[in-house]
């Protein structure tokens, strides 16, 4: 018996472990529609049914977001499917045993129809109706609505969320993790809305299911009572439209609770909230309003021939809970102790000349609430996002950002700061957000029409309520806190060469000197000074090459310091030494690299130039020689790659100084600087 016992267990552990359990309830739901149930049976299916629907029902309520309860549409499908079973078992015994009484079909059928019908048959078919009418007119019909209108906002905004989350990636403000969990998000999101959507014509076809089982059952039972039983008609009618109403009420309340479990999930906003916390405070947390009902509850207390009592008392409840209220809106918060201020002028010291900061930001007086984080500013996590990507990028500590306002600025004003030096300036409105055109919209929207700060690109200025209408148009939206978040980052990329300094360069050669320091001790100051070592990492960042791996530039720069000590000449080996790097920034892992040369008489040219040490160019050669890298440049990224022109050794940092600025989007590259490993393929000569 007990190898038996083992075995059957065993058998349970692997079905357990097949994942076989909701497989095996749904067999078992819809055996319950062939399977005749007994009235025991039936009595703890349909207790365990209400049960089942209030725990769907609290755990709605408690949930934070509707997305934590993501199960919920497969969870509405099975309890629709398990009162229908329980309709169809319940139906079978009423019609089979009806003729012996209400207890027929257990104690539960029983007790709700005599409950309710309380000897009156028509009360009680107007007390199933009125409640069949609030769950499929009222409480059903708004959930669907609701679910339709949902999924379709959340399906036609998917695209510009997701652009809105590449935008705040490529800021800074996000990482490549939490990117990836925002995408997963808004996929789960229209998923779960679309899934509502569908799974709300369940409850509105199981009630349509109990109005027609109802008068089925009524009808049917007469007919057999009356033909196959001998009883007469008031038995007859007595006995099943007892247990019909019954039947319909212990599936239709579930029913109602699952129903109104719908509505409340899809009527919750998409953000973390605590709903009974948000009501509490949002209806019920207003002096004001509580006072005025007071007033008026009052005022028809007073009325003769009205429930005075009740009516006051309710007055005196509301009047006692806004006092509350107000006395503790009105209670003043704890001041600060300051501490007593001589009048005697201090005498000025060094401490008086402050250094300018590498990295600034003013800000124009309406946009302090931006900044501060007491009034929900947003812009201070954003810029501390930026700084974290830029370090790991670039490989060195990107130095803080110090924000001030400035009451010269427009009051929407904001200016960009590089070691006390205007970069660029710019007017956003806090208020409201910017609908950026990517290029291709489906329309126009009403607002402020600007440009990009950062790109220059065609935006508008919208009102917060019109996001997902902008979005839903092809329109990419984001914040004003995100609009000064993306231009900061695109102007530190820019000049990121001019914030690294000697300290930055030191504590990096402490870091490194702690894994390698016999290298750190031959190359500075023993092969270069520190300068030299500054200006070639100046250099490796003025070309957007990051300096990460700085071991690898540090044995480069000790095997070359010896034969010079250009930082040119130094620069060049570092990039030759970190050739895999560029490529794999430039062209990831494809093993081919399409490439822009120079013709044979252009290259012959320059080289001579530089050859005599007059490394000018004629204006007029300059002139078409920029128009043509210009335009093979733009037909290379049309194509979705990065341009790149490869030249040789010599003319490389003197290309690069004359493309910098006019085409950042170029990479020059020497030949020595193309890995073994991967190909190359010229798509164009320039000058040719």
């Amino acid at each position: 018996m007990s190898s038996q016992t083992s075995g059957l267990l065993a058998k349970l552990g692997m079905l357990r472990g097949l994942g076989l359990g909701a497989p095996l309830l749904l067999l078992s739901i819809l055996a319950m529609m062939v399977v005749p149930l007994s009235p025991v049976v039936l009595d703890l299916a349909f207790t365990f049914n209400i049960a089942l629907s209030i725990v769907i029902l609290l755990s709605v309520v408690n949930v934070m977001r509707p997305l934590d309860f993501s199960a919920f549409p497969t969870v509405l499908l099975m309890a629709t499917l398990l009162r229908l079973a329980l309709n169809v078992g319940s139906s079978r015994v009423v019609l089979l045993h009806g003729h012996q009484g209400p207890h027929a079909a257990g104690q539960v059928i029983e007790s709700f129809g005599e409950f309710v019908v309380g000897g009156s048959f028509a009360v009680g078919i107007v007390v199933f109706v009125i409640l069949t009418i609030v769950n499929f007119m009222v409480v059903t019909k708004g959930a669907e609505r609701v679910s339709e209108v949902s999924a379709r906002f959340i399906l036609d905004a998917l695209p510009g969320r997701q652009m809105a989350i590449d935008a705040d990636m490529n800021a800074g403000l996000l990482t490549r993790e939490e990117a990836k969990a925002r995408r997963d998000e808004v996929r789960e999101e229209a998923d779960f809305y679309g899934s509502m959507d569908g799974a709300s014509k369940f409850i509105r076809g199981d009630a349509i299911a109990g109005i027609l089982i109802l008068f089925i059952n009524i009808v049917g039972g007469l007919f057999i009572g009356t033909m196959e039983h001998g009883l007469d008609l008031a038995t007859a009618g007595r006995n099943y439209t007892l247990l019909t109403i019954g039947d319909g009420l212990v599936a239709q309340v579930p029913s109602l609770l699952m129903s109104v479990a719908v509505a409340v999930l899809v009527t919750r906003m998409s953000r973390a909230q605590d709903i009974a916390g948000t009501v509490m405070k949002q209806v019920f947390a207003q002096p004001k309003v509580l006072g005025v009902a007071s007033g008026v509850l009052g005022l028809v207390g007073l009325i003769p021939g009205m429930p005075n009592l009740v009516f006051l008392l309710l007055s005196g409840a509301c009047g006692g809970g806004a006092w509350l209220l107000a006395r503790r809106a009105a209670r003043p918060p704890a001041e600060p102790v300051e501490t007593p201020k001589s009048d005697k002028p201090a005498e000025l010291s060094w401490d008086d000349v402050q250094p300018e900061d590498p990295l600034g930001l003013e800000v124009g007086y309406r946009l302090i609430p931006l900044v501060d984080p007491r009034q929900g500013g947003e812009l201070m996590p954003r810029i501390k996002g930026i700084r974290r990507k830029l370090t790991q990028e670039l490989g060195f500590l990107v130095p803080p950002v110090h924000i001030r306002d400035n009451l010269e600025l427009p009051p929407n004003g904001y200016r960009i700061t590089l070691l006390g030096v205007p970069l660029a300036s710019g007017q956003i409105h806090a208020d409201r957000e910017l609908a950026l055109n990517p290029g291709r919209v489906f329309g126009t929207l009403e607002g402020i029409a600007t440009k990009d700060p950062t790109f220059g690109m065609e935006a508008v200025w919208v009102e917060r309520g019109r996001r997902e209408h902008a979005q839903s148009l092809g329109y990419t939206v984001v914040d004003a806190a995100t609009v000064i978040a993306t231009h900061l980052s695109h102007l530190v990329g820019e000049h990121i060469a001019e914030l690294f300094g000697f300290d930055e360069a030191q504590q990096l050669l402490n870091g490194l000197a702690k894994s390698s320091p016999k290298l750190v001790e031959d190359l500075v100051p023993k092969a270069m000074p520190l300068a030299i070592f500054v200006k070639v990492l100046q250099g490796l960042l003025a070309e957007r090459v990051s300096i990460r791996n700085l071991r690898v530039i540090a044995e480069a720069l000790a095997e070359a310091a010896p034969r010079s000590q250009d930082p040119v000449v130094l620069t060049g080996a570092a990039r030759v030494a970190l050739s895999r790097q560029i490529v794999q920034e430039i062209n990831g892992l494809d093993e081919e690299l399409q490439v822009l040369t120079l013709a044979a008489p252009l290259e012959q040219v320059l080289q001579n130039s530089v050859a005599t040490g007059n490394a000018a160019l004629e204006p007029g050669l300059a002139e078409r020689m920029h128009t043509s890298l210009v335009t093979h440049a733009q037909k290379q990224e049309s194509s979705g790659r990065v341009p790149v022109l490869l030249v040789p050794q010599a003319l490389r940092p003197i290309l690069s100084r004359f493309t910098r600025q006019t085409i950042p989007a170029l990479r020059v590259l020497a030949y020595n600087e193309i890995p073994e490993s991967r190909r190359v393929r010229i798509a164009g000569a320039v000058g040719a």
